[in-house]
């Protein structure tokens, strides 16, 4: 049996980006911990996709709500379309996000804009809309899918980790003013994980071998290896964390 203070059964949870990746499977773990997950995108049919999938296991604990996270409108529309057709949302995990990389000479300005919008708008959205409900119950858990580039950064990608350092810092920001009203703000920062979207780099000897070779671990994240993290900062064991970026990195921050 579990502790207690990391029971979240019969909460409600909203997960931006989740129709696949990082989001889905993160989503999945909070149904696993007996929550009930409204999943969302902006690609209706793929959500209906997931949601049906999951359901198998789930049943109507899985739900979706389609709408442009990076729209003031939408954003303010769909969660109060979530809160009252599913309920009071306890916890929101902000994961949406895209990669670009391009030298950064090269790099275009619609490029970074796009970026800007997708990685820290939106959380920025997402997260003052929910907590304005979660504010006037007088608690929440709001978790930011930050980066191993939070900290650091590679060749090539500059503009994306200029918006995850960016989303460490209103992790930060947002604890400062949301703590004080029974809302705890921490981010997940997933080092190098195996999944759709880097499909071509684990496919790449070469740089794969780096990535083992630079992580402890000596391997890939999975994308299972950041449930746990999410569970804690979801649950009642993490009321005094607030503000906190946890690196699920296999180690690589801390080394050299």
């Amino acid at each position: 049996m579990s502790h207690p203070a990391f029971d979240i059964t019969g909460r409600n949870a909203l997960v931006t980006g989740s129709s696949r990746g990082i989001g889905r499977a993160l989503a999945t773990g909070l149904l696993e911990a007996g929550c009930t997950v409204v999943l969302n995108g902006r690609d209706a049919a793929a959500l209906e996709r997931t949601r049906a999938e999951l359901a198998v296991e789930h049943g109507d604990r899985v739900r979706t709500v389609a709408f442009d996270v990076t729209d003031p409108a939408a954003v303010a529309e769909g969660v109060a379309r979530v809160e009252a057709d599913t309920g009071p949302l306890s916890i929101l995990v902000n994961n949406t996000g895209a990669q670009h990389r391009a030298p950064l000479l090269e790099f275009t300005h619609q490029d970074w804009h796009r970026l800007l919008e997708t990685n820290l708008t939106s959380a920025f959205l997402v997260g003052q809309e929910v907590a304005r409900h979660m504010a006037a119950r007088g608690h929440g858990k709001i978790v930011n899918i930050c980066s191993l580039q939070s900290e650091v950064v590679r060749p090539g990608i500059a503009p994306y980790a200029a918006t995850k350092g960016g989303l460490k810092m209103l992790t930060k920001g947002m604890c400062a003013d949301l703590g004080p009203l029974g809302i705890q703000v921490n981010g997940i920062g997933p080092g190098y994980f195996d999944t759709e979207l880097t499909s071509a780099l684990v496919a790449d000897d070469e740089f794969s071998a780096w990535v083992r070779g630079r992580t402890p671990a000596g391997r890939w994240g999975q994308v299972q290896d950041l449930v746990g993290a999410l569970v804690f900062l979801a649950s009642p064991a993490s009321d005094f964390v607030n503000g906190q970026v946890l690196y699920v990195d296999g180690g690589m921050s801390s080394v050299l």
